[in-house]
């Protein structure tokens, strides 16, 4: 349990709500969040290695208690997969996991503790601060991940529905559906509401998911701050533990069910890409 910095709970949680971020180039105002780039990338590595570890051990026989496991997150999400989704799954089950582990795993580092000992800084003067330095451990809680995330979701939709309709299918389209008309003149007419509504329809499934991930996560994050601000000092210590304890076990429950909608609906929208009104 960290100590309440000097300034109260206030510049306690604004601290760190602070990523670690490097500018680009001088007076430049494109920045990005290191932590969130570096914990990022090492999760995924994480989770690219452990399931090509245990591919490659893989046996026909008895399967070990770690392979077992893999195979049941496997068969989970192709279940689900082919569920929801009627076409070939050969690439939409890979992207659906690998979706499902990777924002389980950035998820679950909201779990990890809010100050690591050993990361207190000092001013130019020698004096160590009473906080840490700017790192935050939770890439989900940071816009930019979800929003990079959603993006490339997007990106997949889209090139979902033209290769199952074609490109003069899928802007005819655009164009002519959800309201259809016989005539001529009255078609023509709908074209722009038509549109309107299918970019409103499009752009509304990056932004939902996006939101939806990041709102939740900033939340849980911005609880265990909370706590541990309101419960810093060793007189409160234990009921800190307590009340963190008893959130970080719910927040579990938060942590698998973000990720598993944000997997639902990736395979929801490509299975919507394919169909035609």
């Amino acid at each position: 349990m960290a100590t309440e910095p000097q300034g109260g709970l206030t510049e306690y949680i604004q601290h760190h709500l602070h990523h670690d971020t490097v500018q680009l180039g001088n007076g430049s105002f494109m920045s990005i969040h290191l932590d969130t780039l570096v914990v990022s990338f090492v999760l995924g590595l994480l989770f690219c290695l452990w399931f090509w570890v245990k591919a490659r051990r893989a046996t026909s026989g008895v399967p070990s208690k770690g392979q077992a496991f893999v195979e049941l997150i496997v068969e989970f999400v192709d279940t689900q997969v082919k569920d929801t989704f009627h076409g070939d799954r050969r690439t939409v089950t890979p992207l659906a996991l690998s979706i499902f582990m990777w924002v389980t795993f950035m998820n679950t580092m909201d779990l990890l503790p809010l100050d690591i000992p050993g990361m207190a800084i000092k001013t130019a003067a020698g004096a160590e601060v009473a906080h840490h330095t700017y790192f935050r451990w939770v890439p989900t809680a940071d816009i930019n991940t979800t929003m990079g995330l959603a993006l490339c979701v997007f990106f997949i939709v889209l090139g979902h529905g033209i290769k199952a309709k074609g490109g003069m299918g899928f802007g005819k389209e655009l164009l002519t559906s959800p309201f259809h008309a016989h005539n001529p003149v009255v078609k023509l007419l709908l074209v722009p509401a038509n549109l309107g509504l299918n970019i409103i329809e499009y752009l509304s499934k990056p932004v939902s998911l996006a939101m939806r991930l990041f709102g939740n996560m900033y939340g849980g994050e911005l609880v265990f701050m909370l706590i541990a601000g309101l419960f810093a000092g060793w007189i409160s210590f234990l009921p800190g533990v307590i009340f963190n304890t008893a959130w970080a076990i719910f927040h579990i429950l938060i942590i698998l069910l973000q990720a598993f909608i944000f997997m639902m609906l990736t395979i929801v929208y490509i299975a919507t890409a394919h169909e035609h009104h």
